[in-house]
């Protein structure tokens, strides 16, 4: 379940949060929405694709190879990669607008289990006595503010990439064991059509800050041996779990 409710102070007037104690919040997930400043330290630590939502696309971290599983996450909750999405470490919080006008707030997921009395172990407060947002709350929202602001620089770049024709179907197969694994519903760049691309179009890509989107993308996909590695640990665990 989900429940995201702004904050508020009174509402979580004498409330704080813990932090999250591993990933196990995600290990149901098998992509994470990756934005353009992080593609330098993602692309070297997974697989990112583009989905298509709306008739746009929109870049992912592939985390696993099924619905429902993520193989970054260990047994134990902890990550197994090299890098951690940045929505991520955001996790139980949010931006979100209250009306079109309205800057965004920052909201939190009350489902999380993270909610606790701000005066617990390990607990940082919402709001300080004087009904000010606390120190931990204003680097949150700003963290916040800079990927809302990344995001959409993203979704501009990557929009100049299917207007320029360069994004194409990603029939991605894993062979994992004995078997060949097919992941659905990716997009990858179109390599040869990025390098046909005219002299106008390709600046017009550099100027959309787009091409380190698309050569991100590309290196990314060696990452599926990673993929595959860390599925085969996760069956081993599975397995041994199950003897």
């Amino acid at each position: 379940m989900v429940n995201i409710f702004p904050l508020d102070k009174v509402r979580h007037t004498g409330k704080g949060w813990r932090r999250p104690m591993g990933y196990g919040f995600v290990a149901a997930e098998a992509l994470a929405p990756i934005s353009g400043s992080e593609f330098a330290n993602a692309a070297t630590a997974m697989p990112i694709g583009f989905v298509e939502k709306a008739g746009r696309y929109w870049p992912v971290g592939l985390m696993g190879l099924t619905k429902g599983s993520n193989v970054f996450v260990g047994p134990t909750g902890q990550w197994l990669g090299n890098y951690v999405p940045a929505v991520l470490r955001s996790y139980p919080f949010s931006l979100r607008r209250t009306g079109e006008t309205e800057p965004p707030i920052l909201c939190i997921d009350e489902d999380s289990d993270l909610i606790v009395d701000d005066s617990g172990e390990a607990a940082e407060k919402f709001f300080e006595a004087d009904g000010m947002p606390s120190s931990s709350s204003k680097a949150l929202t700003e963290f916040l503010g800079r990927l809302a602001h990344d995001q959409t620089v993203t979704a501009l770049a990557v929009a100049a990439l299917q207007e320029a024709g360069v994004i194409k179907p990603w029939p991605l197969t894993v062979p994992l064991g004995n078997q060949q694994v097919s992941v659905g519903g990716l997009h990858c760049v179109d390599e040869k059509a990025l390098n046909a691309l005219d002299d106008a179009t390709f600046l017009k890509l550099r100027k959309a800050s787009a091409l380190v989107i698309a050569y991100g993308q590309l290196l990314s996909m060696g990452q599926v041996s990673v993929l595959a590695r860390l599925s085969l640990v996760q069956q081993q665990t599975a397995q041994a779990g199950q003897g």
